[in-house]
């Protein structure tokens, strides 16, 4: 179970079942040709009882020497079965008990080797986009940053859903387990060294706390949050979010836009292709000359870093 405000780096794993199959596949293939080995070889090794060797045999002194039991009631007692077994046989023992013991360094090992890869990210991240939220605005805004080229390891996923974490790190994004109105998880998160925040979490007072912690954090980053009421927006620029985009609002301007625009199908390719309004050309100028009205967010004003503020 993760633990809140850890990090999570993304990986490709192999299921349990698979990595045991696999073990199993490697110390049985071992097994196998070390059988096939000394009974090709079984007039160069004799048994204590004087009987020839037979496959039983052959497999008896695979698993004891695999194994490193070694009861030495069989033995190689020519040179090409000693040339053998030192050449071949050994380095099958070695590949056998690394098989076999692989699981428990694995468990020993994950925990210092995930430490030390979020200690070395810790260490040389900047400039990365920190997504706070992994619903449906967020895993939009994380489609979006992708699509226009941004690399999903420069992407930090921040969520209390251990279940969004693990579908962000599926898709490439660094994964941050907690909640984000705490300045520590935000830390975690590094979003002091981030230049741009996305605030996409499913509750207006949420994504208040969030926003005045983030840009506490990182005052010159560019901070996006998003409101589900209209009312709020004001509160959100207040805690220091430089574009607030009002999602119920918005998507209410595009249904009447996509009836009364004789370019509606702008809209439906802004929505299925991740294209941003905002870098659309537009084909008529006089659309909103001097008053800024956006044809989706309405009447607009100009804010620093040339950005559209609702």
């Amino acid at each position: 179970m993760s633990s809140p405000g850890s990090l999570h780096l993304p990986a490709r794993r192999r299921g349990p079942l698979g990595s045991f199959a696999l073990r199993i596949g490697v110390a049985v293939a071992c097994l196998a040709i070390t059988t096939a080995l000394v009974y090709l070889e079984r007039d160069g090794y004799k048994d204590s009882n004087g009987t020839p060797i037979s496959w039983l045999d052959a497999l008896y002194y695979a698993t004891v020497t695999l194994s490193t039991t070694g009861y030495g009631d069989i033995v190689p007692v020519t040179e090409q079965a000693r040339l053998a077994n030192v050449l071949i046989i050994t380095p099958l023992r070695f590949v056998f008990l690394i098989t076999l013991v692989g699981t428990t360094v694995e468990v020993l090992t994950q925990r210092s080797r995930d430490e030390f890869r979020a200690r070395s990210w810790r260490q040389n991240v900047k400039d990365h986009t920190v997504v706070v939220g992994f619903g449906v605005k967020g895993r939009s805004a994380f489609s979006a940053l992708v699509d226009q080229g941004a690399d999903p390891h420069t992407i930090v996923v921040v969520s209390a859903d251990a279940s969004e974490v693990d579908e962000a790190t599926a898709l490439g994004a660094i994964g941050v387990v907690g909640d984000a109105t705490r300045e520590d998880v935000l830390r975690t998160a590094s979003v002091q060294t981030a230049s741009r925040i996305v605030v996409a979490t499913d509750r207006d007072d949420t994504s208040v706390l969030v926003t005045l912690t983030a840009r506490r954090l990182a005052p010159l980053a560019t901070l996006v949050a998003s409101a589900r009421e209209s009312q709020n927006i004001g509160v959100l620029r207040q805690s220091g979010a430089d574009v607030v985009i009002p999602t119920a609002e918005s998507a209410g301007r595009m249904l009447g836009l996509s009836l009364t625009s004789p370019e509606r199908r702008v809209c439906d390719q802004t929505l299925s292709g991740g294209r941003s309004l905002l870098s659309l050309p537009l084909r008529n100028p006089m659309v909103f000359p001097h008053t800024r009205q956006h044809p989706i967010y309405g009447r607009c004003s100009w804010r620093r870093n040339r950005q559209w503020k609702t």
